[in-house]
């Protein structure tokens, strides 16, 4: 049989632990972990598997019989990478790679190459480099227990007397440092960017969800825009920003972000902390789901825990939409038309179809009126605190120094000034 040689075989493989209380539906754990293969280009995904285990063992993860019996499904199929949709600890990987000869690469790690394949902007290349070298790191220092890579010396002294693991965590640090200062950089220059957009007096519309959900397809219908909208996980990864007019309301920035998914590592969460700021600063947030999704409950609740530990206030308005009612069938579609009837903050559309839009967006054009209003304060010198809060919340829009003071024109929110008005 001849193979896609430029494409690498690989396998996924879905651990259900019994005795991990974290553990997920093991039927759409397996299918997501596939999708998430999937959305790697080179990846050619030929079988996957569920492995129940009763506890995972210390040093090779699944139990010796089933090493064995994987290890000649593997040979057969000339497999050449094993997906494990879990955390692998640095030695149960290097066991594992020596028993079935393949490389391994967990749950973490296949993220991570996702993120890497995707990240479009200098910040979003910048945040991935940094989030892959601080998981390089922590099993580099995990992986090498003995002094097997020892270059002589007794490792008292640095130099060549250092064992190889000092020499590369030191270099991942090195690196680590050089990317954190060219961060900084690409950051100031968002802040400017972001300052500048403050005094443009449109509302800021973010569009959240789990991965997958349509948000792309969605943005794509509104704004016209060629967002790489794929049926594939993680397909954007920067935020993308589009000026819409909406029909009888005014005009806002909207903002297509990465998509959530559950058990994100926290390194790659603070990671992107950077990536979804835009969401802290809009004006409204609208949360689309894919409501045909077997999952649909539980990634609500994977997407509202990451908003919440990004810090978004619960106050902040947010809409939300129920995506692919056109996948439902009809007793599915009756029930969630019904429902979004019923209920002023839930909208049921098709962003392939265009159903419901206009019901949306009029719903977005009302929540926005009059979300932002200018107005100008008179500051003394000695208020430089409020000024600086000012700054701080990106709401000045232009600024005349007096004799006695600071002339300064804001556009912000009723809530933003009762918060101004506080200090």
């Amino acid at each position: 049989m001849e193979h896609d040689r430029t494409r690498t075989r690989a396998w996924v493989l879905h651990p259900e632990i019994k005795s991990d209380e974290q553990r997920r539906v093991p039927e759409p754990a397996l299918a997501e972990a596939v999708s998430l293969a999937v959305a790697l280009p080179d990846l050619d995904v030929i079988g996957s598997d569920i492995v129940r285990l009763p506890r995972a063992q210390p040093g090779l993860l699944f139990g010796s019989g089933k090493i064995e019996e994987l290890g000649e499904r593997f040979h057969d199929a000339e497999v050449e990478l094993v997906l494990i949709d879990g955390p692998v600890t640095p030695v149960q990987q290097r066991n594992l790679e020596k028993a079935w000869n393949v490389k391994i690469l967990d749950r973490t790690g296949l993220i991570l190459e996702i993120f890497s394949d995707r990240a479009r902007t200098r910040e979003g290349v910048l945040q991935v480099e940094m989030a892959a070298l601080s998981y390089q790191r922590t099993r580099l220092v995990r992986a090498w227990t003995h002094l097997e890579r020892q270059r002589g010396g007794l490792g008292f002294v640095g130099g060549p007397g250092e064992t190889q693991i000092e020499a590369d965590r030191r270099a991942i640090d090195d690196q680590l440092v050089r990317l954190r200062r060219q961060l900084q950089k690409v950051i100031k220059t968002r802040t400017l960017h972001r300052a500048a957009r403050a005094k443009v007096p449109y509302p800021i519309v973010a569009l959240v969800g789990y991965t997958n959900a349509g948000k792309s397809t969605l943005f794509n219908r509104l704004t016209g825009a060629e967002v790489m909208a794929k049926d594939m996980l993680f397909a954007t990864l920067d935020p993308t920003m589009r000026r819409v007019e909406l029909p009888d309301g005014p005009e806002i920035i909207l903002s297509d972000t990465v998509g959530f998914i559950s058990n994100l590592p926290t390194e790659l969460v603070a990671a992107f902390r950077a990536t979804l700021e835009e969401v802290l600063g809009a004006d409204l947030i609208v949360h689309v789901r894919d409501i045909s999704h077997d999952e649909t409950e539980a990634q609500a609740a994977d997407v509202e825990t990451i908003l919440t530990s990004l810090g978004v206030d619960e106050d902040r308005p947010r809409l939300e939409v129920w995506n692919k009612i056109d996948l439902l069938n009809a007793d599915e579609r009756e029930a969630a038309l019904a429902r979004a009837d019923r209920e002023a903050e839930i909208f049921a559309i098709s962003a392939i179809t265009g159903e419901g839009i206009s019901t949306l967006l009029a719903e977005v054009a009302e929540k926005l009126q009059g979300t932002r209003r200018e107005e100008t304060l008179t500051l003394s010198f000695a208020e430089g605190d409020k000024r600086a809060w000012l700054y701080r919340h990106d709401v000045v829009r232009s600024e005349e120094q007096t004799e006695d003071g600071f002339q300064i024109a804001v556009l912000w929110t009723d809530k933003q000034a009762s918060q101004f008005a506080a200090i």
